[in-house]
């Protein structure tokens, strides 16, 4: 009789996964309906809607700016012949930001703004770089920015 624990692993990180997601797609947009009625009723159903809009299109800008930044910053590091330490990183994290900004609510555009601000997203990258390399090599620290 042979028992497979591989699958047995599999499956329950699989599901752990999945019940996140689920909680995720299900929790953040009650908390979004919850802050737009709050801050609705304190400032008024037309000013948060042009909040949200504004927002969107000051997000989609500064996704722009912060994204042809790190382009331009992959590009010069290629051509001097270094290896590009941090531009898909810095990439992958504008994109998930924008795309933060371009969803309505306040949760996620402050969110995203967070990973557009070359400030936070530096500590955000940092974050998910030691993270990482504990997961990796399972130790704390290892990146060092």
């Amino acid at each position: 009789m042979q028992v497979s624990v591989y699958n047995h692993q599999f499956k329950n990180s699989g599901s752990g996964f999945f019940s996140k997601l689920l909680a995720i797609f299900i929790i953040v947009p009650l908390i979004e309906i919850y802050l737009l009625i709050k801050i609705g009723q304190y400032i008024g159903a037309v000013n948060t809607i042009l909040l949200v809009v504004i927002t969107a299109i000051l997000g989609s800008a500064l996704m722009k700016l912060e994204g042809l930044r790190v382009w331009f910053q992959f590009q010069k590091d290629l051509s001097q012949g270094k290896i590009p330490q941090d531009g898909l990183l810095d990439g992958l994290l504008i994109l998930i930001g924008g795309i933060f900004l371009l969803t309505p609510g306040i949760l996620t555009d402050i969110c995203g703004f967070l990973l557009l601000i070359p400030f936070t997203r530096h500590w955000i990258k940092k974050y998910f770089k030691n993270r990482l390399a504990k997961k990796i090599f399972g130790r704390d620290k290892i990146v060092d920015m």
